[in-house]
């Protein structure tokens, strides 16, 4: 019991004190007077993906790399099964062609990178460093793509705009007292490492306990409860109808994940993949991405049926790695 309850509360205090941390932050930058369009990009896209940050980066400091790693892959592909698929089943997600040709070719290229990367080698510093300075990249590309006459929303901005349409004190507003927004911010980075430890903790006792592969325990419940942020946020989207935000909102997370979960958390302390990932999970990652961009190129759009092809995929995916 105490261990799931450390789970738990580990998942909790790590939504909660994520929110935080990107609401303070937000509001510093505002009256700072950093533009709304950096914010989003940055502060927001990046900040709603601090529970795997934290996660990752605890796990691997405390010498369970199979869940740091495990946290990522296994997050890219609950955003796409579970987290697509039910959206898809509530509402029919429409696509962008070339949201998807420019989004959808770098979240299929970064997949296979790091499946390939993690193949023949440690994930070192070096890499970290070149994934950080890749995100960077595709960063100020979306900015200069946001900043034309006729802005071209990419991912990059879709997975900002899915948190603010769910949380509006992510939006930047006017007025605010820069101490205390800078208190919030510290407060949410407080509750965030303390979640990180509490949920890091639980789950390498479970698998101890249990007698279940730390890897296992990465893949499922971890990168589950790290990614109930972006199943909230999409599948409110495509409720009220933002199709293009919901895609474009798992489309950057898994961007995010491979390139800035990986890239900082290898920096941090470098990652060696366990067999299980490199050989199994990195391919079914692989698949899964191929598959939903296949999914999204014809017709445009991921309907009910895909939905339901991708759920039943990521039973599949469950019930492979689950000791029987």
């Amino acid at each position: 019991m105490t261990v799931f309850l450390s789970i738990l509360g580990g998942l909790v205090l790590l939504i909660a004190g994520g929110e935080l941390l990107v609401r303070g932050a937000v509001q510093a930058a505002t009256i700072l007077r950093v533009s709304p369009l950096v914010i989003g990009l940055t502060l927001v896209g990046f900040g709603t993906s601090t529970p795997e940050l934290v996660t990752s980066i605890q796990a691997s400091l405390a010498g369970a790399p199979a869940i740091a790693v495990g946290n990522i892959v296994g997050s890219n592909i609950a955003n796409i099964l579970l987290i697509i698929g039910a959206a898809a089943l509530l509402k029919p997600i429409a696509v962008s062609s070339a949201a998807l040709k420019r989004d959808g070719g770098v979240m299929l290229g970064t997949a296979v990178l790091f499946a390939v990367l993690c193949w023949f080698f440690v994930i070192d510093r070096l890499v970290g460093g070149a994934f950080v300075l890749a995100l960077a990249g595709y960063v100020v590309f979306s900015f200069m793509q946001e900043r034309q006459a006729v802005p071209d929303h990419g991912a990059a901005y879709d997975k900002g705009e899915a948190a603010r349409s769910v949380d509006p004190g992510l939006t930047p507003a006017p007025g605010g007292s820069l101490p205390i927004a800078i208190l919030i911010a510290i407060a949410g980075l407080v509750l965030v490492v303390f979640g990180g430890r509490f949920l890091v903790d639980g789950a390498t006792a479970l698998a101890r306990d249990f007698g279940i592969s730390e890897a296992v325990i990465g893949l499922t419940i971890v990168a589950i409860g790290t990614s109930m942020p972006e199943l909230v946020t999409s599948i409110v989207a495509a409720i009220r109808g933002q199709s293009d935000v919901a895609f474009g909102n798992i489309i950057g997370s898994n961007i995010y994940n491979i390139l800035g979960i990986g890239g900082i958390t290898a920096i941090v302390s470098p990652l060696e993949v366990p067999e299980q990932i490199r050989t199994f999970d990195n391919p079914y990652m692989i698949a899964a991405t191929v598959l939903f961009v296949a999914f999204a190129w014809t017709g445009m759009r991921v309907g009910r049926r895909e939905g339901a092809l991708l759920l039943a995929c990521y039973g599949v995916y469950l019930f492979s790695l689950w000791p029987k």
